[in-house]
């Protein structure tokens, strides 16, 4: 109970803070709404109740990483979707449609592509063999410590991408509906996020992903809807209307960056497809239903309920170079979107509905990033208590007790370092830091999962090889491209000529493993390959091994 008290008034306290700060602030604002501050208290309330509620559960492994692990399948599919339905999907995609046209729909095609891998390739056997992580699937023949320090590590630095896109579009969604400085905004979101996850686990961040999907798909649906009634219902007076409002003109139409770069637009289009199934907090909640026949039935609804999001973000991002663009109010003396280059969805409500559907919108927007960021984090934790401390540090002297405090400590600092990471990214565009997360965990996680699901003769060596090669070529190449080595750090010509590493990267790493493992003639990768019969038969059958068995070697 004193707990839950506690959990109460420190959620009630940041609350309190965005209000408190507003009222202090002499940052101008796009314009006073109460209605948004009502709604986003609101949901921040409904959230605190959530919280409690899963605080006061008996905080077990089980508990605190996979809510039990009895959640249902449709349940688990509106939080699936509800994780992926992120900050770089709604504002980053939607804002590189009104930026470019074309080019930001090659963004949804390439996210869509990736589900069918995880359907058949990836979700039932994952749920068979592991118990919280994609780690302890890996693990399971492979050797334990080599494997988990390879993983965990994988599994960070994909998070702390991902982290820094959802945190830079709350700052500026924060600052865009409160007038905060971007910096404040981010804290407010760091503290918040922080408190969900170490209080509730994944029983409240599961809860609060399902409810922030509804609303989301909720608002997208009416903005979408009433985009299409300005235009009469009809699709070529909505494209006519953004080729006469867009500077480019025609040119939005048709692929232009990517035209000129082909080897990017490849490059790209592989992370995104490939880099989902290697996703650790999306991978993580497969373990969250009862079953392999759950999890795949999990993937389907989340299919589909993201198809139809998709979609609608189509509407939103043409019907925003018509009806945003065209208006001085919604636009800063450069002719750049007021609140940062993310924000058209949002201005987009203002938009259609005035500052009831904006604010509407804002709060929904804001608790879409807190949920997204609450699994990351949750997922890190998981990295940090599960993998390192539990299995490599501390292997076989660990209580539920002690794994949960550890989490929940690791949970503070994560959040600590992602509202760093927050402030550090402030000028950059959520998509395309999205987009470098999905490439390192397409070069990363996804190559030793597929090849230690499907493939006998991969030993430990060639899993840490490839893994290892994946990561630090996926990284390298990033700050070498013209995205970071031109535009963020200043020099005059990238050593790496394109913007997407995955194309490189992530063949490299498979054929490391590959190449590795083939010339690996210890004992242990003998002992490995034997172990992979038994990790079949569980994988398709969900019997056969106990469910200690991941990482027992």
């Amino acid at each position: 109970m004193r707990r839950g008290a506690a959990t109460l008034g420190l959620l009630s306290l940041l609350t309190a803070a965005p209000a408190a700060a507003w009222a202090q602030t002499t940052v101008s604002r796009t314009s006073d709404n109460p209605f948004a501050i009502a709604i986003f208290l609101a949901f921040v309330g409904f959230t605190l109740m959530v919280t409690v509620w899963a605080a006061r559960r008996k905080a077990t492994r089980q508990q605190f990483y996979t809510g039990g692990g009895g959640i249902g399948a449709l349940q688990n599919g509106l939080a699936i979707a509800g994780d992926y339905m992120s900050a770089s999907s709604f504002l980053g995609i939607s804002s590189m449609i009104y930026m470019s046209g074309y080019d930001g729909l090659f963004y949804i095609v390439g996210t869509i592509a990736g589900w069918p891998i995880v359907i058949f390739l990836v979700a039932e056997r994952l749920r068979n063999l592991g118990r919280f992580n994609v780690s302890d699937v890996v693990s399971y023949r492979l050797d334990r410590v080599p494997i988990r320090i390879v993983s965990s590590v994988g599994a960070l630095a994909v998070i702390a991408i991902y982290l820094a896109a959802q945190m830079v579009g709350a700052g500026q969604l924060v600052t865009l509906l409160f007038g905060l400085p971007y910096s404040y905004a981010v804290v407010i979101v760091g503290l918040l996020m922080i408190v969900y996850v170490s209080f509730g686990g994944m029983l409240a961040t599961t809860w609060v992903q399902m409810v922030k999907a509804v609303l989301l798909l909720l608002g997208a649906s009416y903005i979408g809807l009433a985009v299409m009634l300005h235009f009469g219902f009809s699709l070529d007076r909505l494209m006519a209307g953004a080729v006469e409002a867009h500077p480019a003109h025609a040119a939005i139409l048709w692929p232009s960056h990517l035209s000129k770069d082909p080897i990017s637009a490849i490059s790209v289009g592989i992370a995104l497809i490939f880099g989902t199934a290697g996703l650790p907090h999306i991978m993580m909640r497969f373990f969250t239903v009862a079953s392999a026949k759950a999890a795949r039935r999990s993937v389907f609804f989340a299919s589909a309920i993201m198809g139809y999001f998709y979609l609608i973000l189509i509407v939103i991002g043409f019907g925003a170079i018509a009806l945003v663009s065209t208006q001085p109010k919604y636009l800063d003396a450069a002719g750049h979107l007021r609140g940062g280059g993310n924000m058209a969805a949002v201005l987009l409500a203002n938009a259609v509905g005035g500052d009831v559907v904006m604010g509407f919108i804002s709060a929904v927007t804001f608790a879409t990033i807190l949920a997204v960021v609450s699994g990351l984090v949750l997922s890190a934790a998981t990295a940090v208590s599960h993998d390192l401390y539990a299995n490599v540090f501390r292997y076989g002297r660990v209580n539920d007790r002690e794994e949960v405090i550890v989490s929940k400590i690791s949970s503070v600092v994560i959040g600590l370092i992602a509202i760093g990471f927050g402030l550090a990214a402030q000028k950059q565009n959520i998509t395309f830091l999205g987009t470098i997360a999905f490439a390192v965990a397409a070069s990363t996680t996804l190559p030793p999962l597929i090849l230690s699901l499907y493939w006998r003769g991969l030993t430990t060596l060639g899993a840490v090889v490839g893994s290892a090669l994946g990561l630090m070529s996926s990284v390298g190449l990033t700050i070498l491209s013209p995205a970071v080595w031109v535009a963020m750090l200043g020099h005059a010509k990238a050593i790496f000529p394109y913007d997407g590493p995955a194309l490189f990267s992530m063949p490299l790493a498979f054929f490391a493993a590959w190449l590795v493992s083939v010339l690996d003639r210890s004992a242990a990768a003998d002992a490995a390959k034997e172990r992979f019969d038994e990790q079949y038969v569980r994988s398709e059958t969900g019997y056969g091994a106990s469910a200690a068995a991941p990482g027992h070697h």
